[in-house]
């Protein structure tokens, strides 16, 4: 931003750095691949913890003290990523580079076709950051529909369905209408996801969170031999919902499954791609700087 140049900041939503090298020989038609960087996401690699961190620069456990109106509980109802434009506005001001900026989130062919028709939209803004949720919701449709699974049935595959969907989304037609344009494009993401094969067991309570890859709870059941273990919450910046709140993280290819439920676990989730836990796949993610051609 201290080129006095708009930066447009897309955050694609569960980009492995290896579904990026898939996408780079297109982009680069387009654009100079100026940076083309490897940061590490934090724990847990998931979407309420990753991004918030992301765009509010800071660590859970300074979210849910500076911010506890913001920060919700995994066991709370409501949307973990309702503030996000609140947290960069406050991020920017502590940064003192209170500007102007556009945010959206684009879940839909729809809404990313807006901003393909009002580009300067964006390049009148000091920084724009557009938050692209479809490699997200095809990694999920990809456990839950047995057709995308039957498409992208292993890495290769996953890795050619996630290209196929952006040469035909209006993230690429949006990139060729900023190429034209004096721009820096920036192109990261929260956290990666990775293929699970292998269930551990686990018991929790009532308030225990759902996801595969890791859970927090105050009474955790689980072989610490199994599981990569924090006992105290606070020795990573994790917020804790109670005084003997504990965080466990699957690693490798281990997704969790509960015991009363196993059978059903084991066969719906196995070979699914999942995030929240400790890989290179998850932790090791892109975050690349592009300058038009």
């Amino acid at each position: 931003m201290n080129r006095n140049q708009p930066v447009v900041m897309i955050v694609i939503d569960n980009l492995r750095y290896d579904q990026w090298k898939v996408l780079e020989p297109a982009i680069s038609e387009l654009y100079t691949v100026e940076q083309d960087d490897i940061y590490f996401s934090i724990l847990p690699t998931s979407t309420q913890y990753a991004r918030n961190s992301l765009f509010s620069g800071l660590m859970p456990l300074a979210i849910s003290k500076l911010y506890p109106d913001i920060w919700m509980e995994d066991f709370e109802e409501g949307g973990k990523n309702m503030h996000e434009e609140e947290l960069l506005k406050n991020c920017l001001s502590r940064m003192n580079t209170p500007v102007k900026f556009v945010y959206d989130k684009i879940s839909t062919n729809r809404a990313g076709k807006r901003w393909v028709e009002h580009p300067n939209e964006l390049t009148d803004m000091p920084l724009s950051v557009l938050v692209y949720n479809f490699v997200d919701m095809l990694s999920h449709a990809r456990t839950e529909t047995n057709m995308i699974r039957e498409l992208a049935d292993d890495e290769a595959s996953y890795r050619s369905l996630t290209y196929t969907w952006f040469i035909h989304s209006p993230l690429l037609e949006l990139l060729r209408e900023l190429a034209s344009k004096r721009v820096t494009v920036v192109i990261t993401t929260d956290h990666g996801t990775t293929m699970v094969e292998d269930p551990v067991k686990v018991v929790g309570d009532r308030q225990t969170t759902t996801n595969l890859r890791y859970k927090q709870g105050k009474n955790l059941n689980y072989n610490p031999k199994e599981v990569f273990e924090i006992v105290r919450p606070e020795d990573i910046q994790l917020p804790k919902s109670n005084v003997s709140t504990s965080y466990i993280f699957a690693t490798g290819s281990d997704f969790f499954a509960y015991p009363n439920n196993y059978n059903y676990y084991v066969k719906y989730y196995r070979n699914t791609f999942q995030h929240g836990g400790v890989s290179l796949e998850e932790m090791l993610v892109p975050f690349v700087v592009l300058q038009p051609k």
